[in-house]
Formats: C-alpha cells, sequence, structure tokens
C-alpha cells in the first residue's frame, strides 16, 4: 500500500463525473482552492498533496512519475471512485498523463493538461534537475522560491496570490521536492500516448507562461484526437490562481461536456 496521501474529498449526492486535481511542484493540494470553491457544490473532487508535498508523508531519493500515478490510482481505489476527469497543472500534467496510461479510458472520462508538456527531458534538463535537486537538500526552498516566484506567477499578479505561492514552495520539504525532481529527470516520452487518448482533453496555459509556453500547449493540443486549447491572458504558470474566473469557466464547460458523453 502507498503511504496515505493527505487530501481534500467532498462527496455531494450527484451523478457528475468526479474530479480529481493534481498540483505542480513544488506546490500542495491549496492550490486549487478556487477550484474548490467554484466546484465541490455539484462534484465530487479529490485533490491530495502528493507523496512528499503538503502533509502527505516524505520518500526521500528518487520518486518517478510513475510512483506518483501509481499513488493516484490507489488512492482513487481506496476512495471508491470508479472513473473521474484527471486534471493535473505542470508536473501533475505529467502525472495525469503518467495516470491515464495506467487507468485508461475505463476509468479516465477527461483529460485536462494546463501549463504543462509530453516530450522527455534533454541530457541538460537531466543534470539541471538534479543539480538543483542537491541544491534545495543543500539550501533548503527559500533561495530557489525568491528566485522563481515572478515565473510561477506573472510578475503583476496580485500580491495574495504571489504570497500564496511563496507560503507552498518555502513549505515544501526539500527532501521531496528533491526527489520528485529527480523522478521527474528520467520522465519517458508522453507524445505517443498523447495520440492514442480516446477521451475529450483540455489543453490550458497561461499567455505570459516561460516555463511552458503557449507553443508547448499547440503542439499537445494538435497531438490529442479530441482537444480544445484555451490560452488565458494576463496569466503565467498558474492561470487557476492568476485567472482562477477564466480557468473555472473553460474548466466548467469542459466538465459539463464529459459529463453529457455517454
Amino acid at each position: 500500500m502507498p503511504p496515505f496521501l493527505a487530501h481534500t474529498d467532498n462527496s455531494p449526492q450527484t451523478t457528475r463525473t468526479p474530479l480529481l486535481l493534481i498540483h505542480g511542484h513544488p506546490f500542495d493540494r491549496t492550490m486549487w482552492h478556487p477550484q474548490l470553491t467554484a466546484f465541490a457544490a455539484d462534484r465530487r473532487i479529490i485533490a491530495p498533496d502528493l507523496r512528499g508535498y503538503g502533509a502527505s508523508p516524505v520518500t526521500p531519493g528518487i520518486t518517478p512519475l510513475s510512483r506518483f500515478a501509481a499513488d493516484l490510482a490507489e488512492l482513487l481505489d481506496e476512495l471508491g471512485v470508479r472513473t473521474c476527469v484527471l486534471a493535473g497543472l505542470s508536473m501533475g500534467g505529467q502525472i495525469a498523463m503518467e495516470c491515464y496510461d495506467r487507468l485508461g479510458a475505463e476509468r479516465v472520462r477527461g483529460l485536462v493538461l494546463a501549463d504543462t508538456f509530453p516530450t522527455p527531458e534533454t541530457p541538460e534538463g537531466r543534470r539541471s534537475r538534479n543539480a538543483m535537486a542537491d541544491r534545495l537538500l543543500r539550501e533548503g526552498m527559500r533561495g530557489y522560491a525568491d528566485e522563481v516566484l515572478e515565473k510561477m506567477v506573472a510578475p503583476y499578479a496580485h500580491p495574495d496570490v504571489k504570497a500564496h505561492v511563496l507560503r507552498m514552495m518555502t513549505a515544501t520539504d526539500p527532501e521531496g521536492a528533491a526527489a520528485a525532481l529527480r523522478g521527474r529527470a528520467e520522465r519517458p516520452d508522453y507524445r505517443p500516448l498523447l495520440t492514442k487518448v480516446t477521451v475529450p482533453a483540455l489543453v490550458v496555459v497561461g499567455a505570459d507562461d516561460e516555463y511552458t509556453p503557449v507553443s508547448d500547449a499547440e503542439a499537445m493540443h494538435a497531438l490529442l484526437p479530441d482537444s480544445a486549447l484555451h490560452v488565458i491572458d494576463a496569466a503565467a504558470h498558474m492561470p487557476n490562481l492568476e485567472r482562477p474566473e477564466e480557468f473555472n469557466r473553460v474548466l466548467g464547460e469542459f466538465l459539463a461536456r464529459v459529463d453529457e458523453r455517454p
């Protein structure tokens, strides 16, 4: 059994498709607060802290994306969730792809990929991620968090959003963050998988995202057989927090479409 994953789980009486929200690095489930607030009244939503993040146990060493996906699959089993929509942002989007590969269309009814990309790591990228893992273990999270804050969210983002993102990053355990970085450095190429996805997909990206630019989202959209692409203006890497009203509108329209499918 996997370590218990701390999670938010509401259980309204509804026939609508449950939604599993997968956070990015180095955050926790509170990054989905605007979506929980918007959708939890009439849809079951599961928002876990991934292994090594938030209130979930830390596993030192290396945590591959396949381990995160296995944890989430077992969490769904424990909660009795037979089918769901998977939604992930950044690293969470890559974990969502890994989950789809594991669970398939029998259990995944829709796929939301926000500010993410499917390509494998380059040799330079592997060196960089492993070097950053070493740095986090050596120095902790604060210096890194200060450096990347205005790439995670745009410099013009609301101060409350910046403060929330900074709190999540600095509260993350360096061992958990480092293990995820090392695992992510070894991720596979998800592009062949995306061409075989048989459920509806939504690709979302912030117009000013430097980590996963619009061109990455367009390339991913082109690979998916049945997908919609939405670019959110005045947002960077975390449009769900920077522009929650627009993000929620697009997500809500997509969820309604999934609910209508037989």
